[in-house]
């Protein structure tokens, strides 16, 4: 995608959500749930790998300034090392297209794997000062994972434990060289049909934010019964269907307010409250405040 392309309407400025682990170890979020293409941007140097995962839409990594491009899509990840020379992140993230980046230094990734170094192909001593793009696709126990890290409400002050072990978890299941790992663990996951149906219903809602089906609605839609749609759902994106739903509305509603384009009434029908004041309510319950006096706080 060429940037000169991208008038100023297409194009907004984005925002990673980091959370740093520990030296040398971060995540980076992205949630796009605009109708225009977000533009993101953090300096990365040489001493560090990383690794992408798109669990919706899809997103074009830019290098020198547009002169070749990396694709990733939606359910597929992508591995970037280069110790030759920096990687710095322009992202260009589609309309409804989520991210989650994994950053690590390799002095810290080489001692993950010290016992087994040679398992991992770059790490391999004919590899070290040899630049290494892979990409390949994210299965079921992974999209659980990364779903939860992208979805889950969660205390900022114990953010960076929950990421830590979370991160560990993903990095387990990338580098799994078992395909057959123990689904005992999670009674959603015999095959990738329940996930599927699962971030299926989720779309549904969404989708359908001002006007939600009900949940027995949502179970015919997507073909799982109302115990298997509850427990799967909270399993996998770490609330109720409707407390999920109540999040992305208030976060939908925020930046509508963050905008300026449209009034306290207009946002609250868009994101599907009859009236004013049960719109008030419900946004005063999940930021604190109202949403004038925080459009206030944020011009």
């Amino acid at each position: 995608m060429n940037l000169e392309k991208l008038t100023s309407k297409s194009v907004a400025e984005g925002t990673f959500d980091e959370i740093l682990l520990e030296d040398g170890f971060f995540v980076l979020t992205s949630k796009n749930d605009n109708d225009v293409v977000a533009i993101l941007e953090r300096d990365i140097d040489s001493s560090f790998i990383q690794f992408h995962f798109c669990t919706k839409g899809s997103a074009v990594f830019v290098f020198n300034q547009g002169t070749y491009t990396l694709d990733i899509k939606e359910d597929t990840s992508l591995l970037l090392y280069n110790p030759q020379r920096d990687l710095p992140i322009h992202l260009e993230l589609q309309p409804h297209s989520w991210l989650v980046s994994v950053v690590i230094s390799i002095e810290k990734f080489h001692g993950l794997f010290s016992q087994d170094a040679n398992y991992v192909t770059f790490l391999s001593e004919d590899n070290k000062d040899k630049k290494y793009y892979t990409d390949g696709k994210i299965n079921p126990y992974m999209s659980v994972v990364l779903n939860q890290m992208i979805s889950f409400n969660l205390n900022n002050s114990i953010k960076p434990l929950y990421f830590k072990g979370k991160v560990y978890e993903l990095l387990s299941l990338y580098f799994n060289r078992n395909e057959d790992a123990d689904i005992e663990q999670c009674p959603f996951l015999v095959d990738e049909v329940n996930v599927a149906k699962l971030k299926k219903a989720k779309d549904i809602i969404t989708a359908n934010m001002a006007e939600p089906p009900t949940l027995k609605e949502l179970s015919q839609m997507v073909d799982l019964s109302l115990k298997k749609l509850k427990e799967g759902f909270k399993q996998i994106y770490g609330d109720t269907v409707y407390g999920f739903l109540f999040d992305y509305k208030m976060e939908v509603a925020r930046k509508l307010l963050e905008s300026g384009e449209h009034n306290v009434n207009e946002v609250g029908l868009k994101v599907g409250y009859s009236t004013a004041s049960h719109f008030i309510s419900a946004f005063k319950k999940k930021f604190g405040t109202t949403p004038k006096k925080y459009i206030t706080a944020a011009s």
